[in-house]
């Protein structure tokens, strides 16, 4: 079992930029983030599997948030700039137990974060 621990979020103004950080209890292979705005389904934001390794996003998330993982430290972080009040959403970080799988597909993760709260004010 692998624990995920989501910090960094917060109320930002638009424009505004905003690092999270999801710490893990043991080291995963594919991680990523994913987004749940009020009253919308979750949604992929963004994955890596490994550190260093290529950054898969969204479609309109490139250029403005940037993935990037420390695995020394069991860490993934999600750099976001120039943020919108449509990025108002819960941000989960979520992981998978072995390689490969769907990296834009929830279903296609094992473990969770609890979330952290993104709001940005207009």
């Amino acid at each position: 079992q692998v624990q995920l621990v989501e910090s960094g979020g917060g109320l930002v103004q638009t424009g505004g930029s905003l690092r999270l950080s999801c710490v893990a209890s043991a080291l995963p292979t594919t991680m990523g983030w994913f987004r749940q705005a009020p009253g919308k389904e979750r949604e992929f934001v963004a994955a890596m599997y490994r550190s260093g390794g290529t950054p898969f996003y969204a479609d309109g998330k490139e250029g403005r948030f940037a993935i990037s993982r420390d695995d020394a430290k069991n860490t993934m972080y999600l750099q976001m700039y120039d943020l919108d009040p449509e990025d108002t959403a819960i941000y989960y970080c979520a992981a998978r137990r072995t390689l490969g799988g769907r990296y834009y597909s929830m279903d296609d993760y094992d473990f969770w974060g609890q979330g952290t709260q993104v709001t940005v004010s207009s």
